[in-house]
């Protein structure tokens, strides 16, 4: 409260900032807010990993340009292409993260609600799983759109022969790309090629994501305190998300091929998820199904370490501005 004209006391505050900030520190929208700077941060930290781990992703019998272990294909890649190579496609994945992100986070907390055994409980493991396997799904509907254009873009100037050699000068950006596969490659169907086995592979890591971080997360804060310290927070992150990806990663190349099924000069042709599991491993054996997980593994942790202190930071800044009068 602050004084006014008169003695009469005003709220410090006018009425529609008291509004504001009574929504944004609600535990679910925090949440959703936190999400998404999580997402636009720890995506950005580790671009140039993501991106060649796409491109390792892609290959098959034949397109082995980036058959090299990850510090030659990074400088293969800044050599081609420069900086803007490291960064190719960070820009529609920040715009694809944050909403995704934010939707992953602030429906986990909205799940949690549903399945605590009571009020303001603590859930189990499996309740963590399944809160978190719903998250996943809802955030993949939202944004999966954003998430197909990022790897066409990601891979459109990469020197694949089967792309026709040398880059175009001039590449196509994020809504070009959309429109042009929308009108040429069967309607709101290709946004949306390769959510299957998307989110088969979403669901159990963003599950085992969220559980892994709270389980380790309790066993690193000190007894008696609440919350680990930052170092703490960003180890628990880490940990999360390698064990996580570890798990689910083969979907995660399947997801790949799906996207670029019907891209011209890097077609696969994959009649169905199990059809391409059966190509996959008869034409380049298990491996093929974990390709690009070294510089996968090599983000993650920097990844999930940065999204998920960057979460709780956030939220924790947000959920203290409920502020008295």
């Amino acid at each position: 409260m602050s004084a006014s004209e008169g003695g009469v006391l005003k709220p410090k505050y006018g009425q529609f900032t008291l509004q504001a900030r009574e929504i944004i520190s609600q535990p679910v929208m925090a949440a959703f807010c936190a999400g998404g700077v999580a997402g636009a941060v720890s995506r950005t930290v580790v671009s140039p990993l993501e991106r060649l781990k796409i491109l390792f992703q892609i290959q098959s019998v034949g397109r082995e340009e980036y058959k090299l272990s990850v510090g030659k294909g990074l400088m293969k890649m800044w050599k081609d292409e420069g900086w803007r190579g490291f960064m190719r496609g960070n820009g529609t994945n920040c715009i694809r993260i944050v909403p995704y992100s934010a939707v992953q986070f602030g429906s986990y907390n909205f799940y949690k609600k549903f399945f605590a055994p009571s009020p303001g409980a603590e859930l189990n493991s499996g309740r963590r799983l399944v809160c978190g396997g719903a998250a996943g799904i809802t955030s993949v509907f939202f944004t999966y759109p954003l998430d197909i254009v990022r790897t066409r873009l990601s891979i459109q100037s990469a020197s694949f022969a089967a792309l026709g050699g040398a880059p175009k000068k001039k590449l196509p950006g994020m809504w070009q790309t959309m429109v042009t596969m929308y009108k040429t490659e069967g309607g709101i169907f290709a946004l949306y090629r390769g959510i299957i086995p998307t989110v088969a592979g979403v669901a159990p890591y963003v599950g085992l994501n969220f559980m892994t971080y709270e389980l380790v997360r309790q066993y690193f804060t000190p007894e008696g305190d609440k919350n680990p310290s930052a170092l703490r927070k960003l180890a628990a992150g880490g940990i999360s998300g390698a064990v996580a990806q570890t798990c689910t990663y083969p979907f995660d190349v399947l997801r790949r091929r799906f996207q670029i099924n019907t891209m011209s000069g890097m077609g696969y042709q994959y009649k169905s998820i199990f059809d391409a599991v059966k190509v996959i491993v008869a034409q380049e054996g298990l491996r093929g199904l974990y390709k690009g997980i070294i510089p996968n593994l090599l983000k993650v942790f920097p990844s999930m370490s940065a999204s998920w202190l960057s979460f709780e930071t956030t939220r924790d800044f947000l959920t203290s501005l409920k502020a008295d009068p």
